[in-house]
């Protein structure tokens, strides 16, 4: 026999599982049929540098496979947190991403003290795009052919040469730090904003050599207005694939690169953050960005969410150690 108050209980349990059905129906509708208006890409650099073009290439095809705009938003300086800080505050809701790279996920922990977000909490990972590959290139009027001799040149003269990076604390600047460490040479570093001016110095001629990206580099590399030493990469890079790496040059412990990902707000909806990492792995697997990513130098990558987790918790380990024993700093 049912007494009033059970009765009344189970008025009350439906009552509330009817609101949260209310509640949670409209969520998951908007969640499903996202996105339904433009979403913005933040790229914590300038316009121009591996991380930008590879972004560019990453919205379009998200933006033709989903049937809405994604754009690009250039948000520069202090090393890309100015950019990511724009994306830790974004409301959690998959309007707003980040392309984050090797510098903004894993190096500047161990470089700045204090940030306006917490780097290890702020952020949702959704997939690797591409890896970047860095190639080390200097400025034709240069005397050497081999990283040998360039090693040779700069042991005879210790800070005669200098090397540019896209500013202090980057994988370049890295880069040529662990470069350095494996060789024994000592060269002088010239930071600048940001890859583009770093690169137009080069082949001005006013700095000698710069560790960037295939990506960045191959074009003036096969138009003769730099020369291509090795990369740094532990294979051959598809799109350099004359130019061997280092290793196979006989200068071991001195492989290094970049990365391109795609981030979200921490907080952001599971269903969103799977939902835009099935489509980065689609984009990845699409013929014409493969050809486009790898003539350019770029290896393509998809990764599940964990797997680009593991990936950032690795180079942070790694470069922490790197910073360390180079005593790197920034100003």
């Amino acid at each position: 026999m049912q007494t009033r108050g059970s009765f009344a209980r189970r008025s009350f349990v439906a009552l509330a599982l009817g609101a949260m059905g209310a509640t949670l129906a409209p969520l998951a509708q908007a969640q499903g049929s996202y996105p339904e208006r433009v979403v913005t890409i933040v790229v914590p650099f300038a316009p121009g540098g591996g991380t930008d073009i590879a972004a560019r290439e990453l919205a379009t095809k998200l933006g033709e496979k989903f049937k809405q705009s994604f754009v690009v938003d250039n948000r520069t300086g202090a090393g890309g947190i100015v950019g990511a800080d724009v994306v830790a505050r974004a409301k959690p809701d998959g309007y707003t991403l980040l392309v984050g790279n090797v510098r903004t996920q894993a190096i500047n922990q161990s470089l700045y003290p204090k940030m306006p977000y917490d780097p290890d909490k702020a952020f949702a990972p959704i997939s690797l795009f591409a890896d970047l590959p860095f190639a080390l290139v200097i400025n034709p009027k240069v005397p050497a052919k081999t990283p040998k001799e360039l090693v040779a040149l700069a042991k005879a003269e210790p800070d005669k040469y200098t090397f540019a990076s896209s500013g202090s604390g980057g994988s370049p600047h890295l880069t040529a730090e662990i470069f350095q460490q494996a060789t024994g040479v000592q060269l002088r570093h010239v930071p600048y904003k940001g890859g583009g001016p770093a690169m137009a110095d080069l082949m001005a001629g006013h700095v000698d050599m710069l560790f960037a990206s295939i990506l960045e580099t191959s074009a003036y590399v096969k138009s003769g207005k730099l020369r291509a030493l090795a990369v740094t990469s532990a294979t051959r890079s598809p799109g350099m694939p004359d130019v061997p790496t280092l290793a196979e040059q006989g200068i071991a412990n001195a492989e290094s690169g970049s990365w391109v990902a795609l981030l979200a707000p921490a907080g952001t909806p599971q269903p969103i953050i799977d939902k835009l990492s099935a489509a980065v792995k689609e984009v990845v697997a699409l013929p014409d960005v493969r050809d486009k990513l790898i003539a350019q130098g770029a290896t393509p990558r998809g990764t599940t969410p964990a797997e680009l987790q593991a990936t950032i918790d690795a180079e942070k380990a790694r470069y922490a150690r790197v910073i360390k024993a180079r005593n790197v700093r920034v100003e």
